[in-house]
């Protein structure tokens, strides 16, 4: 077994994986997504330093056709400046909806980059962890949390960038024009900046908290209008309910987005006002110095449009975006949390990856439970042939499904081995282990798609002449090409617009065409009525046919012909032997036959 806590304790209330904490490591796990496109990214900075160079020339021009051509009256040079002003203007518009693209293309595959990692990561993660987590959350993380970053990845990061080159080069060419108006100038910027950070705090925190409600409306909302819960809510009349603890929850969000919206107003408005005091001072100094007769007015009504249009209003503008950003690493930070969740081991060190399974299990002292307190299996020891049919028979609640659950490694004995073939499965990578196991459960699922894309799921490359022999075989072929698109026909959701026992032996047609070696049928027909019953049975003939079967069923007389039936009870194998051999002990084999055939008995008459 590997090393850390046992996987199926790993997503229970007794267990789950301390959040990552917010540190310099993890801007550099944000930077690696950005790394693939560096060259790209380059591009972007020289496209913007490039337009807020141009961006220099029109407060120069002015400056001079103020100071020069206006009092020289010469229109040539009047022509001269306004035509660099107007030019200089038409290339950086160019220039920008080149690095537009550019942006666009940088962040949205960003963006893609971050979903695919944070999706492929959840499907690699143990089937406990979707037991132990609301479907709604994850549903959160991977939409709204990664939406609510695409702002920072295509836009925020590029503002910053544009706005540093912007204020980079005013400060030079102020310095270098009139080092004392520049002074002046950049005395009100640490007033923009001093509140930044208990500010960014703030906003840090509660927008943690706004994350963790919008988890709670996702959940309840993934709950209430899926088409079981809203049955649900229809059948108990409780839709009064669920609209006042969805307000209650609603109202809850309201306030933390109202705080949200309130922090560091004040710290805005005094930013809006340096935006006001900053000009006010240079016209103050400006004009002391041209009264002075040391200085042009053409200087300071350029000194004045660089400060408002390059120097305050970029530094307010990033003042503000540093507020975002640190709200933003909250969100990162709930990504992260999912990317470092442990996953299933899919190769474990020194794994073997078995070319084919014949189908010999072998079950050896497995000791097995979901958490401290709940035992399910206790020294498990069975084992069955390749080729076999093994029925699984005993009280709910006895272990049954858990040992079908173990063999394909959806969770992990904390002692005891199952072996496949002779193999540890502990030892086999998960994905030739799973290659070769089908599995048909009560409830089948089916993708909102059509009829022959949920059967290709199991085999991509299948051939239509393939889907229908699987269909034959699973006597649903008849049925489908009756329907108006026949193979070409949508489900709905979950396929809900089939029958139960429609929906079963699509199933099995899916499983046919996948043809493992394995098969296991978790109570395959037990919600089903005699009719459909009837169906499914004639259509398992040819499934179980050649392959090694473990098989549930609540009904004992499906499994009479079972080459050997495993009695479970409290976790243990107590009896195991064909139906007539166990009739014949008279143990708890044949209690539990006599009590379902006399109550059969009661029910027909």
């Amino acid at each position: 077994m590997l090393g850390g806590p046992p996987v199926h304790l790993m997503w229970s209330n007794a267990y789950r994986p301390d959040k990552p904490k917010l540190h310099k490591v993890n801007l550099r796990r944000i930077g690696a997504f950005f790394r693939p496109y560096w060259k790209q990214e380059v591009l972007v900075l020289l496209c913007m330093l490039a337009a807020q160079l141009l961006g220099l020339i029109p407060p120069v021009m002015t400056a001079y056709i103020i100071d020069r051509a206006i009092p020289h009256h010469n229109l040539h040079e009047l022509w001269t400046y306004v035509a660099a002003i107007v030019g200089s203007a038409i290339f950086a518009m160019l220039i920008g909806v080149y690095q537009g693209y550019l942006n666009s293309a940088v962040g949205e595959g960003i963006m893609r980059d971050i979903r695919t990692s944070l999706v492929a990561h959840l499907h690699r993660m143990p089937l406990s962890f979707f037991t132990n987590t609301k479907t709604g959350e994850i549903m959160n993380r991977v939409s709204n949390d990664v939406d609510n970053i695409d702002n920072v990845v295509t836009g925020t990061l590029v503002t910053i960038a544009t706005n540093f080159f912007m204020i980079a080069t005013t400060f030079i060419l102020m310095f270098f024009w009139n080092w004392r108006l520049a002074v002046i100038a950049i005395i009100v910027v640490p007033l923009m900046i001093i509140p930044l950070a208990p500010v960014g705090r703030r906003m840090y925190d509660i927008r943690k908290k706004t994350r963790e409600s919008r988890d709670e409306i996702e959940g309840i909302t993934q709950e209430t209008l899926s088409i079981s819960g809203i049955t649900l809510i229809k059948s108990f009349a409780r839709e009064d309910y669920e609209r006042r603890r969805f307000f209650g929850v609603g109202t809850s969000l309201m306030k933390l987005e109202i705080n949200l919206a309130m922090v560091g107003r004040w710290f805005i408005g005094a930013i809006t006002s340096m935006v006001v005091v900053g000009p006010a001072l240079l016209w103050l100094g400006g004009g002391w110095l041209a009264i002075t007769g040391s200085l042009g007015v053409g200087v300071i009504v350029a000194f004045v449009q660089l400060v408002v249009t390059r120097l305050y209003g970029p530094a307010a503008t990033l003042a503000g975006i540093q507020v975002q950003i640190v709200s933003a690493l909250a969100v990162f930070e709930r990504i992260f949390e999912y990317l470092d969740f442990e996953t299933e081991a899919y190769t474990p060190d020194g794994s073997v990856s078995l070319p084919t399974i014949a189908g010999d299990i072998c079950f050896e002292d497995v000791v097995f439970s979901y958490t401290e307190d709940r035992s399910a299996l206790r020294g498990v020891n069975f084992h069955v042939l390749p080729g076999q049919v093994a029925a699984l028979v005993g009280p709910s609640g006895a272990g049954k499904t858990t040992i079908t659950q173990l063999v394909p490694r959806f969770y992990s004995p904390q002692s005891g081995r199952i072996l496949i073939d002779g193999h540890d499965i502990a030892e086999l990578t998960l994905e030739s282990l799973r290659r070769d196991i089908g599995i048909v459960t009560q409830e089948t699922y089916l993708f909102h798609d059509t009829i022959a894309n949920n059967l290709r799921y199991a085999r991509p490359d299948a051939t239509e002449a393939q889907l229908e022999a699987a269909t034959r075989a699973a006597n649903i072929h008849d049925f489908i090409v009756a329907l108006p698109q026949r193979y070409d026909t949508v489900v709905g959701e979950r396929g809900h617009k089939l029958s139960g026992g429609e929906r079963q032996r699509l199933a099995i047609a899916r499983v046919l065409l996948k043809d493992p070696r394995i098969l296991i049928l978790d109570e395959a027909t037990s919600s089903l009525d005699s009719h459909n019953e009837a169906a499914i049975q004639a259509a398992l003939v040819p499934l179980m046919r050649g392959r090694t079967s473990l098989v549930i069923a609540h009904r004992l007389s499906t499994i009479v012909a079972a080459d050997v039936i495993f009695v479970v009870e409290n976790g243990r194998v107590v009896e195991q032997g064909t139906h007539a051999v166990l009739l014949a002990r008279g143990g708890e084999y044949a209690r539990l036959y006599r009590r379902q055939f006399r109550e059969t008995t009661s029910i027909a008459t």
